[in-house]
């Protein structure tokens, strides 16, 4: 093959390397972090109760807690989202062959660096059929949030056709928020909201 004819071909060879191989989410998940920072994708905020107090939930020790999801920690150990009752929780579904979840997974780790966690709790919920596939990409990226594994079909309001999803509940259980796609969470409004929801529905 001549050089010309060589050149020609290069862009398809790089293409088809990044399509057909393990490279696809990395360089998918780069360009799309590209595009997060540009400010297009920022999330809502979580809604926080307005009107008198008394409109609120109020949790006492026997209040039933809207979410029973059985999960697995990283380390293979039994949880349930309803242990973390009387605290904001933000769920987010992702997989590690998911590029835009990729894309988004440093602003959270951002966010998670940052809020009071005395409040807010994270749950990183990984849709990977291989765990051992998201705990080495959590390893390889650094990631300090929280990681934990599905033990069956995911309930609404967890059950999202697509990923990245995410899914914020305030300390009562109730659905405060949900955004399906990327985003940039690590905002201070976004911040903000978190925490006070925290407060508010405590």
């Amino acid at each position: 093959m001549n050089r010309k004819k060589l050149l020609e071909w290069l862009p398809l060879a790089a293409f088809a390397l990044v399509m057909l191989t393990g490279l696809r989410p990395i360089v998918l998940g780069g360009l799309q972090r590209g595009l997060l920072a540009t400010g297009l994708w920022r999330a809502q905020v979580p809604a926080t109760p307005s009107g008198p107090a008394a409109t609120l939930v109020v949790l006492t020790s026997n209040s039933p807690y809207p979410h029973n999801l059985a999960l697995l920690t990283s380390e293979g150990q039994p949880a349930n989202l309803s242990d973390l009752r009387g605290k904001a929780v933000f769920v987010n579904l992702w997989a590690s062959w998911c590029p835009p979840c990729r894309a988004e997974m440093p602003g959270i780790e951002a966010l998670y660096q940052k809020v009071d966690k005395s409040k807010v709790a994270f749950v990183m919920l990984s849709l990977d059929e291989d765990p051992a596939k998201a705990r080495k990409f959590f390893k390889s990226q650094g990631y300090t949030f929280p990681l934990y594994f599905r033990t069956g079909e995911l309930p609404a309001p967890f059950d999202s056709n697509s990923i990245p999803s995410t899914v914020i509940l305030g300390p009562d259980g109730q659905m405060a928020a949900r955004h399906d796609g990327m985003a940039d969470y690590d905002t201070p409004e976004f911040k903000a909201a978190l925490e006070a929801l925290a407060v508010a529905r405590h």
